[in-house]
Formats: structure tokens, C-alpha cells, sequence
């Protein structure tokens, strides 16, 4: 019978390691069954779990292997595996597979242990962890954003129990958990739909208009309630516009300049759009602004309000129909159409409870530092850190984004 055994090398790295060794199984006409390998600070884990033919022997393969390694001064253990071992271990890599995204300024071991923690109680285990970002520099306080990723194996009993207790610990860590299936779709998203308003901006173009207007903390606070869903969205955003009756036209360019943009925006769309990703902006503000930073960032599509003015003054109406939370739902789907690509390949963004509809649709909905309600319904949330953390949950490296930009430069 043919003999099963499981090969593990450990040691410093150095060019050719691979060659060496299969070089020598080749020999034998060794089968190779499983394989994988990582290296970390310059050190080598190589794992490889090998069938040895009827015709061969295994004591020859072992002791060319042993002679080899002792030369390379690299350190290997031999298992033997059994055919039953092998069949059980085959058959469960056919569970299903999810990805765990741990994102925060600094990965401290707490994090891990955590995360992994929840991933074993609920039955899942981890076939492998990757780093993401940027290895950290020793003199820096803190990362710009700091990820690792698992990969986890298995069937949770109940899904909506393990998103909560990912995000039960999220919150008491101050850090983002993410956790997806992965799924084709997920590597091969194609569009990214945002809200605007305190999602790819920092404030709510309706309260700065507002202040313009003198009636700034009657709208806030219809605002932070229309967001927190405990208003209506249409109704609430007919007497906000309401009081914003006589403004004059000009404070629409002044607010427009000094509208700052969200931590990580433009690194986030530069990335996207040099990846080849359509983009587009949903909003229940007003096109005049969605338009400004269409033109700042290359924004593909935008839709938005349409602020009505007559004789240079705001007329405390829209003209057309209002962009709801429905409305945002129906959009998504129409560009995605266009663009001729299925809803699971659609990213959304958003802060809002009117934003909660186009999360639902899309394939990846994001809650970004959105209000609890939204993050609870959500079934993805960022919450500590800037929007380029979603170039991380579509499984993008630090290295990818940096030399795809590199190469648009040019």
C-alpha cells in the first residue's frame, strides 16, 4: 500500500527551499496531496503532506530528505498519517468557508485571542491567518490601520449569535470585526454605492445650511432623529428644507469648499477606481454637492436631491423625486444593472437608518460610524477607523492597493 506523510520543515528562509525538497520527492514519484507554506521575520513554516507509492519505500525518501534539510540547516519532523485520518480530514474541507477581518490601529494579542476564542465556541476552525497591512514601524505610536485576516472552517449553529458576539467584543475593544462568506462574490465585487452625507463627508449638508439660514438647531435636531430612524425620512426632510426657505444661492458654494472629507475617502476611491471599480454617490443631501465631489474625486454616478431655487433664493422645495432610503435601494440595483453585474457583487456604504435598505441589497453592507440602530441591523459595521478600511474586507493587501496606485501614476 501506498504510505501517507506529513512533512514539516522549519528554519530560515532562503531562495530555492521549495526546489530542494520536491526535487528530492520527485525522485521517488511522490504525490502530493497537500501543501502550503508561510514566512514570518525571515522564518520558514512549510508543511506538505505527501502519498509515497506502493513501488517506493518510504525510509529512502525520509533519508534523503533528513541528509538534505541537516545540510540547509533547516529542522523537519515526519508524521505518518493513516488513510481514515486523511478521508476525515479531506471530507471537512468541504465545509463552508468564512473570512474573520480584525481591523483596528494596533493588533494586540487580546484582539486575537478574542476573536479566535468565538471562532472556536461557535464551532469553527482556523485554516489560516494572514496580515493584511503594513507591518508596523517600531517607532511609530500607532498604525494608520492595522488587519488580519482568518480564514475558518466549519458550520456555526447560529449565525445571527456569532455576528452579535463579534460585535459585542468589537465595541468593548474599540476595534471593526468583520465576517463574511467567502464566496466568489466576494472577490470579485465591482461597484461601491455611498451615501454622502457623514459617510464620504464629515457633516450633514442640510445643518450647515441650516446654520446659513439661522434655524441651525431646529434642523439638527430633526436631522440626528430622521438618522436614528425615529423619523419618517421624506416627511422629516419636507420641514427641514421648509425652514431653509429665502437662503440665498451663494452660501451653496461657500459650504461646498469648506465640506471636509471623510478619514480615508480619497485613498479608498483612488484605490477603487485605479482596481477598475465603478462608483457612485446615493444620497438624501442635494445634487449641487453630490456634483462637487463628483468632480473631486471621479465619482461615475451620483444621485441626489435637487435643491430648488427661484430668483437666486432657495425655495424651501425639491424638485423631482425625493431620494429616500427605497429610493437609494432602487438606484443600486438600477446602476448595477447598467453596469450589467448582480447585486452580490455591489459594496454600499452608508451611515443612516434611510441607508439601511441599500445595505440590505447590496452583497457587502457596510455601516460606517453609523448610529447603533443601523449597526445592529447591518451586518457589517466600521466604526474606529477610516472608510479605506473597506479595501481590507474585499481581501486587498497593503501591497496590492500601493503598487496598483503606483502603476495609475504612471
Amino acid at each position: 500500500m501506498s504510505e501517507l506523510v506529513l512533512v514539516n520543515v522549519s528554519g530560515r528562509d532562503k531562495p530555492g527551499l521549495t526546489s530542494e525538497i520536491t526535487g528530492i520527492m520527485g525522485r521517488y514519484d511522490v504525490r502530493i496531496l497537500d501543501i502550503g507554506q508561510a514566512v514570518i521575520h525571515d522564518h520558514l513554516t512549510w508543511g506538505i503532506l505527501i502519498e509515497i507509492p506502493d513501488e517506493s519505500k518510504s525510509s529512502p525518501v525520509i533519508r534523503d530528505l533528513l541528509f538534505r534539510l541537516h545540510a540547509l540547516d533547516l529542522q523537519v519532523r515526519f508524521a505518518p498519517i493513516t488513510v481514515d485520518e486523511y478521508q476525515a480530514w479531506a471530507a471537512g474541507r468541504n465545509r463552508a468557508c468564512y473570512i474573520v477581518t480584525l481591523l483596528s490601529r494596533d493588533i494586540k494579542a487580546e484582539q486575537i485571542a478574542r476573536v479566535s476564542a468565538i471562532t472556536a465556541r461557535h464551532g469553527l476552525n482556523i485554516d489560516n491567518i494572514s496580515r493584511l497591512s503594513a507591518r508596523p514601524s517600531l517607532n511609530a505610536s500607532e498604525n494608520r490601520i492595522a488587519c488580519v485576516e482568518f480564514s475558518v472552517r466549519g458550520t456555526p449553529s447560529d449565525l445571527e449569535t456569532l455576528r452579535s458576539d463579534f460585535l459585542h467584543i468589537a465595541a468593548e475593544m474599540n476595534v471593526d470585526i468583520a465576517f463574511q462568506e467567502d464566496s466568489i462574490f466576494r472577490r470579485n465585487r465591482r461597484l461601491v454605492v455611498f451615501d454622502m452625507d457623514s459617510t464620504l463627508i464629515e457633516a450633514e449638508v442640510i445643518d450647515e445650511l441650516a446654520l446659513e439660514a439661522g434655524v441651525g438647531e431646529q434642523v439638527a435636531e430633526i436631522t440626528e432623529r430622521a438618522m436614528q430612524g425615529e423619523l419618517d425620512f421624506s416627511q422629516s426632510f419636507a420641514e427641514r428644507l421648509a425652514l431653509l426657505k429665502g437662503l440665498d444661492e451663494t452660501v451653496l458654494e461657500r459650504i461646498a469648499e469648506r465640506l471636509r472629507m471623510t478619514e480615508g475617502a480619497e485613498h479608498l476611491i483612488r484605490s477603487l477606481k485605479a482596481l477598475g471599480y465603478r462608483t457612485a454617490i446615493l444620497s438624501g443631501g442635494f445634487t449641487y454637492f453630490a456634483r462637487h465631489l463628483q468632480r473631486k474625486l471621479g465619482i461615475d454616478y451620483i444621485y441626489a436631491n435637487e435643491l430648488e431655487i427661484e430668483n437666486g433664493k432657495v425655495t424651501g422645495r425639491v424638485s423631482g423625486q425625493i431620494v429616500d432610503g427605497q429610493r437609494k435601494a432602487e438606484l443600486l440595483l438600477e446602476i448595477a444593472e447598467k453596469e450589467h453585474i448582480s447585486r452580490e457583487q455591489v459594496i454600499a456604504v452608508g451611515d443612516g437608518a434611510n441607508d439601511l435598505p441599500m445595505l440590505s441589497q447590496a452583497g457587502l453592507g457596510v455601516a460606517f460610524r453609523a448610529k447603533p440602530l443601523v449597526k445592529e441591523s447591518a451586518r457589517h459595521a466600521i466604526s474606529t477607523l477610516g472608510l479605506d478600511a473597506i479595501l481590507y474586507l474585499i481581501g486587498f493587501r497593503e501591497s496590492d492597493t500601493s503598487q496598483t496606485l503606483d502603476n495609475a501614476d504612471h
